[in-house]
């Protein structure tokens, strides 16, 4: 028998859950009961529409915004959720912006705009639920090229890259009361816009010969928070790409 986290009745805050991934993770979770705290910097239509479709599947459902770009919002974001929503179990990293910039040419203030929203936002949200001394589980959001150098996105690699070290890190200093882990997806949706021909032109560069959908994203969340037994863990949906990476050893 298969002995799973049940999250029926559980509250989740999801960043940046207005739209693409954050809102198909948002759907996937308030289709097995899960309340949820949905955040948005400039999304508000989207946010609110999201909302209005999460009731309509039988859970609760706040809109909340911030900008995770400034820390002292970022800070504030889950006392914020608690309030409206009264308790949070899981927290999701996904907030996310994607600039085109090498290591070469990226201002200095880009690559802090990066770190504030991959990197120390995660970071101060990790904190404040640890303080709120409540046991749970928080996912973030990574990169399938983590592995690998993304040098046309220098800047966000860098701060994905801090990501990643924070949830290692947090998975130690969080345990046993919460479980830090990550997921990591490569081709699933296409950059703003682009098409699935974009997608369907890179599909070779993985092992499995094509790219995966929104859903392959909520299930490994689902995972992600239903596995007590699992943290400090980054799982990566991108059909395999990750193991052609050298960057890092």
């Amino acid at each position: 028998m298969i002995f799973l986290i049940d999250l029926t009745d559980k509250t989740v805050l999801i960043t940046g859950a207005a739209k693409r991934l954050g809102r198909a993770t948002a759907l996937a979770l308030a289709g097995i009961g899960v309340n949820v705290v949905i955040h948005y910097r400039e999304s508000e239509t989207e946010a609110a529409d999201l909302a209005s479709t999460v009731e309509g599947l039988g859970v609760r459902a706040w809109i909340t915004r911030a900008d995770l770009s400034n820390p002292n919002e970022a800070e504030v974001l889950y006392g914020t959720a608690v309030n409206v929503a009264g308790s949070i179990d899981f927290v999701i990293n996904n907030a996310s912006f994607f600039h085109e910039d090498t290591v070469l040419d990226f201002e200095l203030t880009d690559l802090v705009a990066n770190i504030n929203v991959h990197a120390a936002a995660p970071l101060l949200l990790a904190r404040a639920h640890a303080k709120a001394g409540k046991p749970g589980a928080i996912v973030n959001f990574l990169d399938a090229r983590i592995v690998d150098y993304d040098r046309n996105h220098a800047a966000y690699h860098l701060s994905k890259r801090m990501l990643f070290t924070l949830t290692r890190m947090l998975a130690v200093e969080l345990a046993p009361s919460i479980r830090v882990n990550a997921l990591a997806p490569g081709l699933i949706l296409p950059p703003e816009g682009k098409d699935t021909a974009y997608l369907e032109s890179l599909a070779h560069t993985n092992p499995l010969n094509k790219y995966g959908n929104e859903e392959d994203i909520a299930a490994a969340v689902l995972f992600l928070l239903q596995s007590e037994f699992v943290t400090g863990q980054v799982l990566f949906v991108d059909g395999g790409r990750h193991m052609a990476g050298t960057m890092y050893g």
